[in-house]
């Protein structure tokens, strides 16, 4: 499995792209603006709502619950925002990474429209939200564990992460809606665990997600190229 730290190499390795350094501008920014609106938010309906009943010290609590949100909310919200953020620009990431790796590819990549990353970026929230709700259910009996749940919720997410990932790296170059990324499932995993990983640690986590759709985006030109070396014929 050495194509898969030579992948993330190459990704951290390109961070200084002015293309990337582009993406991570505006997805840290976003992020973090939709992050706070939440907190900001939920604060003003808690505001209203105790303001309504009379409750004293009304606002008080409020802004303390819009703390907490934001910090709390944060924590557990970040993965899902932020990669739905990334996969918003994800063609942005892609093809700077193909410009500068991969230039013979690009002429054989779809261009992809905004409403068409909306559509995917919508998707895979849709689809995170659900997994990991399900996963909430079955995390119930497992409380008793102590850690049993932390497992549970880091292998679903490695697997939606590695899922997702490769999704949008491999969607330029799909010309068909049968066609499959050309990565296993065990590397999927490893790629998916491994961005979990990065997103449990303060500020590296802000570079995660698009570190991991560079990555994504090497191991599907190195499978694509190790294909077609085996088969020329291929299309």
């Amino acid at each position: 499995m050495l194509s898969l730290p030579a992948a993330l190499g190459r990704s951290v390795g390109q961070l200084t792209d002015p293309a990337i350094l582009k993406v991570l501008a505006k997805s840290i920014a976003i992020t973090l603006v939709l992050l706070l609106a939440i907190g900001f938010a939920a604060g003003a309906a808690t505001d209203a709502l105790l303001s309504s009943s009379q409750f004293e010290y009304g606002s008080e609590i409020g802004a303390l619950v819009a703390v907490l949100l934001t910090v709390v909310g944060g924590w557990l919200l970040f993965r899902i925002i932020a990669l739905a953020v990334v996969q918003f620009f994800a063609d942005e990431i892609v093809q700077a990474v193909e410009r500068k790796h991969y230039p013979e590819a690009r002429s054989s990549a779809r261009s992809l429209d905004w409403r068409e990353e909306l559509a995917n970026s919508a998707k895979s929230t849709g689809r995170t939200i659900l997994v990991n709700l399900g996963a909430l259910i079955v995390a119930i009996p497992l409380l008793l564990t102590a850690i049993g749940p932390a497992i549970l919720f880091f292998v679903v997410n490695a697997w939606l992460l590695g899922r997702e990932l490769l999704d949008l790296a491999w969607i330029r170059h799909r010309h068909s809606v049968d066609a499959r990324p050309p990565i296993g499932a065990l590397e999927r995993l490893l790629l998916g665990a491994t961005i979990a990983g990065l997103l449990l640690v303060p500020f590296v986590n802000l570079l995660a997600p698009v570190i991991g759709a560079a990555a994504a985006c090497h191991l599907v030109h190195r499978k694509k190229g190790t294909a077609m070396a085996a088969n020329p014929d291929a299309a």
